[in-house]
């Protein structure tokens, strides 16, 4: 009896890791975070009660968007390549691509959005949409990995929504979903995960 019920453990094990992704590294989510919080001090720094699309300041504003995007991005691909190697998984499989898909169709549509509100000067509503967004993201692709992206994905939404409610603290919304959320997020997943391996 304890061998059938070992081998049907088994089986779901096996069932679980060709339908889920599992090797995203907690550690990438801290690192986000403190990307996100550098980048809305910075922004928080330089920014002006009023200024243009043409201006300086939001040129500054677009570079440290894009490079906390980048290294975000970067050091996520870099952490799970290796988490990857070392739980001997590959990083890019069937199930990978369906995470990454689902995760970019709301991001996508999301950044889409953001650019209309932009060229329509709606500046106050594009900080919640992002994290909106974001959070439907995550939601999104939960179905592909640890269920615990799925209850990051709600409090981000959530945080979104406030921020809409909120208007003229998009800076200080955008810190908390993208940096502190991250932050505590991904310092759960190094205890709960990474730390057993």
């Amino acid at each position: 009896m304890d061998n059938y019920l070992k081998d049907i453990q088994d089986i779901k094990e096996m069932m679980n890791r060709s339908s889920q992704f599992l090797s995203l590294s907690g550690l990438s989510g801290i690192l986000a975070g403190v990307y996100a919080l550098a980048g809305a001090y910075a922004v928080h720094c330089i920014a002006e009660e009023h200024y243009t699309l043409e201006s300086k300041t939001f040129k500054q504003i677009v570079f440290i968007a894009l490079a906390v995007l980048v290294l975000s991005v970067t050091t996520a691909i870099i952490l799970t390549y290796k988490k990857t190697r070392k739980d001997g998984e590959t990083m890019w499989n069937a199930t990978s691509k369906r995470l990454l898909l689902n995760f970019l169709i709301p991001l996508c549509t999301g950044g889409i959005f953001g650019v209309l509100l932009l060229k329509n000067r709606y500046y106050g509503i594009i900080a919640p949409v992002m994290l909106i967004f974001y959070g439907l993201s995550l939601i999104n692709a939960s179905k592909y990995t640890v269920r615990d992206v799925r209850y990051l994905g709600m409090i981000i939404v959530v945080i979104g929504l406030f921020s809409t409610a909120y208007m003229g603290y998009g800076l200080e919304f955008w810190a908390l979903g993208f940096g502190v959320c991250h932050i505590i997020y991904g310092t759960f997943m190094h205890f709960k995960y990474d730390r057993k391996k």
